[in-house]
């Protein structure tokens, strides 16, 4: 055998940049892990998860920080709001005065303590004498009927003496009693808005499980059968959504007491309708593609392939639906309450705390202020998140 020399010049160096193409740069993602990765880079929609989040825990357990129950009540302690204008008599004596021209002993911090009583009240030249220690405080009210007319929007209404001089108040601090206020009967606004939420979210919870699993199960069982029993099923769909949700309300009156078992039973016997519409077309979209016709070839049955591959592969729209029906259904029991159809005294719902404020509006607007806030918040968080939830389950928005 010939030595033969190796000639260099035919060999060249391997280029490993088309190795390097061939590697995976990052982990691949799960339908599911995608859309939260898309999810979370919408700030709207994160921002409406945190509320949620937030108004779920505040509810669970914010009510555990206040020293009042939602039915705890004190008729001297009325309308008081949640910034209080002190007034100081001496270095342990301070008060605060109401539209009603009353007392409330309270401390410079802002802690209310009691109702001063007036040891004279003379309700025709309009003044009260109050012995506060060894000072005496007159509060004269005479003014308020001349200031009504008058024009000027700053026009003294009252006028504060202590032992004969004059007195204005020192400070505006919070009311460290009742962070909320105190509605007319004296109960704490704060621990009633927070039983307030529970309900909501209560009505949240049943609205999300009605939807789940009656609407998902009978719009899937509609689209998957078709032809007859698809057609009967969706004619019982449109005869009960054509009846309004109050008249369901009212006829079921007749059978149970006005309450939230009541409106948990309306939205259980109506709410799913629209949900079973859409899960009824989303079946029919995919129930003639291929992979159905693999599973029938495979001999899976109609239960497997309805409940195992079909619905699965809509829970994109289902998930979104859910999210933007919730909203909806707490606003629906916000209404119900707030014209008398919801929760019975002396439980707090936001509708009811709503009602209850709407008599005294101009004169204690926080009463209104703050479950028309919650409501809002709420409202509008979820409808944030299912904004976020309908573009980050959208395959063809994928990247």
């Amino acid at each position: 055998m010939s030595n033969q020399k190796t000639d260099d010049n035919r060999f060249e160096p391997v280029d490993m940049s088309l190795h390097e193409l061939e590697l995976i740069s990052r982990q691949s993602l799960t339908y599911w892990q995608d859309a939260w990765r898309r999810l979370k880079k919408n700030h709207l929609s994160m921002l409406g998860l945190t509320a949620i989040i937030l108004m779920t825990l505040l509810a669970l357990f914010g009510p555990l920080f206040s020293k009042f129950s939602y039915s705890d009540q004190s008729l001297e302690l009325g309308n008081i709001p949640p910034s209080l204008e002190i007034y100081r008599i001496d270095d342990s004596h301070y008060f605060y005065m109401n539209k009603e021209y009353k007392l409330i002993e309270a401390t410079r911090e802002g802690e209310v303590l009691s109702r001063l009583i007036p040891v004279e009240d003379n309700i025709f030249e309009k003044y009260r004498l109050y012995e506060i220690g060894d000072k005496q405080v007159k509060v004269d009210y005479s003014l308020a009927a001349a200031a009504s007319k008058s024009e000027d929007p700053n026009a003294l209404k009252f006028a504060i003496t202590v032992d004969g001089q004059p007195v204005e108040f020192i400070d505006e601090v919070r009311n460290q009693t009742y962070w909320f206020g105190s509605d007319n009967l004296g109960r704490d606004l704060f621990t009633r808005v927070l039983y307030g939420a529970r309900i909501s979210l209560l009505i949240a919870l049943v609205a999300t499980l009605v939807n789940f699993f009656i609407g998902v199960i009978y719009g899937g069982i509609a689209g998957f059968a078709g032809g007859r029993v698809d057609n009967l099923m969706m004619r019982v769909v449109d005869v009960i959504a054509t009846v309004p949700l109050l008249l369901y309300v009212i006829l079921l009156m007749v059978i149970f007491e006005p309450g939230l078992k009541t409106i948990m039973i309306a939205i259980g016997t109506v709410y799913w309708v629209n949900m079973a519409r859409i899960v009824r077309g989303q079946i029919l979209a995919i129930k003639e593609q291929e992979f159905v016709l693999a599973a029938r070839t495979l001999g899976a049955s109609s239960s497997r392939i309805l409940f195992r591959h079909l619905i699965p592969n809509t829970m994109g729209p289902i998930i979104v639906a859910l999210a933007m029906m919730i909203p909806s259904a707490i606003f629906t029991e916000a209404f119900l309450s707030f014209i008398g159809l919801g929760v019975s005294a002396p439980m707090a719902s936001w509708g009811t705390l709503a009602n209850d404020a709407v008599s005294g509006l101009r004169t204690y607007p926080y009463q209104l202020f703050y479950p028309a806030l919650f409501i809002s918040v709420t409202v509008l968080a979820f409808n944030f998140l299912g904004d976020g939830l309908r573009d980050a389950l959208d395959p063809r928005l994928r990247k």
